[in-house]
This record gives structure tokens, C-alpha cells and sequence, in this order.
């Protein structure tokens, strides 16, 4: 399989897994609350990581470059934090399909930012009328998603 198509399968299938948790984690908050569910989901998931990086070793565990990283990488913790909060908050409002695809449309406008900026180093990508069309076409069916 080529390269690029079973890195967009395994983008769909992280769209498919986002879906599910953010389904479950609006259960969960229903239950427990909105900040404990997100106590809740990094814990779990710091257990499963520490059991694949420390035990399953599918890490290097080079702590060398841990230290090494930019501080700003570090970022995306706080912002795991704050996504799942807010995927489990929106989702019981919005429903899961308007939810998710509002998520994809803020999604894509910021990775077209990013690609056309070339922030943090990636490729620099520079917008053009086919990424406009594309974000407005999303935002279309966001809005029919909406409708009832």
C-alpha cells in the first residue's frame, strides 16, 4: 500500500477512534463530571502508555531527548486537557456527527494555517482557493448537519 494512502487510512481511522472517545466521554462526564472525566482519561491513558513505553518497551525511553525538546512541544499536554473537556462538553449539546464535524472544520482551518505558515517545522504548505473551497464546502455540511 502506498505510503500516503495508509497514512490517510490511519488519519480516518484516528477520526474514527475521536468519535468513539468523545461519545464515551460525554457519557462519562454525565456520570462523574466534565473535569473528573478528563482526570479520568489521562489517567487511564498514562497507565496504558506507561505500560507500552516501560514495560512493552516500544519506546527508546531516551530520556536525552526528552530534555532536548522545545519547551513548546510540551504545549500539547495542556491542550489534550482542554480538548477533552470541551469534546465532552459539546457533544451532549451538539450531538455527536455536528460536534465532530465543527471539531474537523476548526481542525482544518488551523492545519491550513499552520501548513501555510510552516510552523513549528512543518512543510510549508501555502493556502490556495481549492483549501478555501474545501473549508467551506465542511462548513456547509456542518451547517446541514445542524438542521433537523
Amino acid at each position: 500500500m502506498d505510503g500516503k494512502i495508509l497514512a490517510l487510512v490511519i488519519a480516518a481511522t484516528s477520526g474514527l477512534t475521536m468519535a468513539l472517545q468523545g461519545t464515551l466521554n460525554s457519557a462519562l462526564g454525565k456520570v462523574v463530571g466534565l473535569w473528573e472525566t478528563t482526570f479520568i482519561v489521562h489517567v487511564v491513558g498514562t497507565v496504558v502508555v506507561g505500560v507500552l513505553v516501560f514495560i512493552c518497551q516500544l519506546g527508546t525511553c531516551d530520556l536525552d531527548k526528552w530534555f532536548s525538546a522545545p519547551w513548546y512541544t510540551y504545549l500539547g499536554g495542556v491542550l489534550s486537557v482542554l480538548i477533552i473537556y470541551m469534546v465532552a462538553r459539546s457533544i451532549p449539546v451538539a450531538g455527536v456527527a455536528s460536534a465532530t464535524t465543527a471539531i474537523i472544520l476548526g481542525q482544518t482551518f488551523t492545519a491550513s494555517a499552520i501548513d501555510h505558515l510552516g510552523l513549528f517545522g512543518v512543510e510549508r504548505i501555502p493556502f490556495s482557493w481549492y483549501h478555501a473551497i474545501g473549508i467551506l464546502m465542511m462548513a456547509g455540511g456542518a451547517f446541514l448537519l445542524l438542521k433537523k
